[in-house]
């Protein structure tokens, strides 16, 4: 699945757009406000409608609702989807997003050209995913560069021990995101977490990814060393998304509804 996605996003590239936020906006620090979350995880609140294992995760999709409750329901960050053809996403709303919220919002996409670096200053994210596994250890690091010298911090995302390895060869990301994902079956374990945190280096902030769920599995990764969480199906899924921040946390009782 992710050699489809980067083929598609090479030819996306081949014709890029630079849309453009109407408004000046300020810049907000990722790194800042994971290290001082509001709770005892750190949290990116991910405004997801789809995903290609999934499907449609929400039918009734609201973005900018969804990021102000995020907001008001104590979220450290938000994450928006940005990729069309596999996660219904749309640099529409993240433009939306940035201009109705005051923390720091990510933009989750599969960044493969330092056009898309520039876009992404563009359109007012605040921060970047950088995936490991999507590009040679160099390359990431020259974007990484290019990011922050664009004032973009870079949330830096591996899905294996190899790839972390490769990558702090080079140089030690400020934000570690480790993806329970698989991406040969796109199952989801929060082990990978347990697993690849033990070799992060002591320097970076760690953020779990994909496949957190309950209360426990919050309870497990801050166990395993994470600082922070990239949470979004389980949200999206929940009666709100401001309610589901709440409810992994037991400020409001546990359960999620089908949508």
């Amino acid at each position: 699945m992710l050699n489809k996605i980067l083929e598609q996003k090479k030819r996306e590239v081949e014709n890029i757009l630079y849309p453009e936020i109407d408004n000046v906006v300020e810049r907000r620090s990722l790194n800042n406000a994971l290290s001082s979350p509001n709770r005892s995880l750190g949290i990116i609140a991910e405004v997801k409608k789809a995903s290609p294992s999934k499907g449609v995760i929400r039918e009734d999709f609201h973005p900018v609702s969804f990021a102000i409750e995020y907001e008001d329901a104590k979220a450290d960050a938000i994450s928006v989807l940005t990729d069309e053809p596999f996660f219904q996403g749309s640099m529409e709303y993240l433009m939306e997003i940035k201009k109705k919220v005051n923390i720091p919002v990510l933009r989750k996409d599969f960044i493969i050209d330092a056009k898309q670096i520039r876009q992404s200053e563009k359109i007012g994210a605040d921060a970047i995913l950088l995936i490991g596994e999507a590009l040679e250890p160099n390359q990431l690091y020259e974007y990484y560069c290019e990011a922050y010298e664009r004032d973009l911090e870079c949330l830096v995302e591996v899905h294996s021990r190899e790839t972390l390895e490769q990558i702090c060869s080079i140089f030690t990301p400020k934000i570690l995101g480790i993806n329970n994902r698989n991406l040969k079956v796109f199952e989801t374990s929060i082990i990978h977490t347990e697993e690849i945190a033990k070799d992060a280096p002591s320097d970076s902030l760690v953020v779990s990814e994909s496949g957190i769920h309950t209360p426990k599995d919050i309870k497990d990764i801050i166990k395993y060393g994470a600082k922070a969480a990239l949470i979004g199906e389980a949200f999206m899924r929940a009666e709100s998304p401001g309610v589901g921040i709440k409810q992994m946390f037991g400020e409001v009782p546990y359960a999620t509804t089908s949508h």
